[in-house]
């Protein structure tokens, strides 16, 4: 099978893959950097390729689709409530708050 040849996805995948896509060019990436994208996140969701051999396959993790979200998880909650603190104070002189 060459690289990048799609057919041991399964019509899923592929559907998710294009999905992905379609988000990104809508952010505004390049169609195919977006695809690349695409394809990157569902290969870590399922592990690649379903189609060979018999059985079940493999079950979809959504780990890429859990990702969202993590930027405040290195702060610690005192980290977290400081700068809550802080911005409730800000708002509070400027009087919208």
């Amino acid at each position: 099978m060459p690289q990048g040849d799609k057919s041991a996805y399964t019509d899923k995948q592929k559907r998710k893959a294009a999905h992905i896509a379609d988000g990104y060019e809508e952010r505004g990436v390049p169609e195919k950097e977006a695809e690349a994208r695409a394809w990157a996140a569902v290969n870590k969701d399922s592990g690649g390729g379903n189609l060979s051999g018999s059985g079940p396959g493999k079950p979809d993790t959504d780990a890429s689709s859990h990702e969202g979200g993590k930027q405040a998880a290195g702060r610690s909650a005192a980290e977290k409530s400081a700068a809550a603190k802080k911005g409730w104070e800000t708002r509070r002189k400027n009087g919208s708050g």
